[in-house]
């Protein structure tokens, strides 16, 4: 069964530069070497909610294991020193844009 992985935050104020040279340089292609395809990616300019919203699939067992791994958590506490309000939450992959 595929699995998504679904995350949202918002980027600290004055990180931004910062911020999407590491979403370009590191997160999405480590999130790839763990086996994390991506699916989407926004970025809210104007309204209330997250600033991004992002996801990936995986099927569930390398759902498991990428979320379990060393390798995820130095990731996601690499993300966290760029952004604030994260949160993150796996569900059933539907195909479609998922909340």
């Amino acid at each position: 069964m595929m699995m998504k992985l679904l995350m949202s935050w918002d980027i600290k104020t004055g990180r931004e530069q910062s911020y999407f040279e590491f979403i370009v340089r590191e997160f999405a292609p480590k999130l790839m070497r763990l086996g994390l395809q991506p699916t989407e990616a926004w970025y809210t300019v104007y309204g209330e909610g997250p600033q991004i919203l992002t996801g990936g699939v995986a099927n569930d067992k390398a759902m498991d294991t990428i979320l379990e791994s060393d390798d995820w958590n130095a990731l996601r506490t690499q993300l966290l020193s760029y952004v604030t309000n994260y949160n993150q939450k796996v569900v059933p992959a539907s195909g479609s844009f998922q909340l």
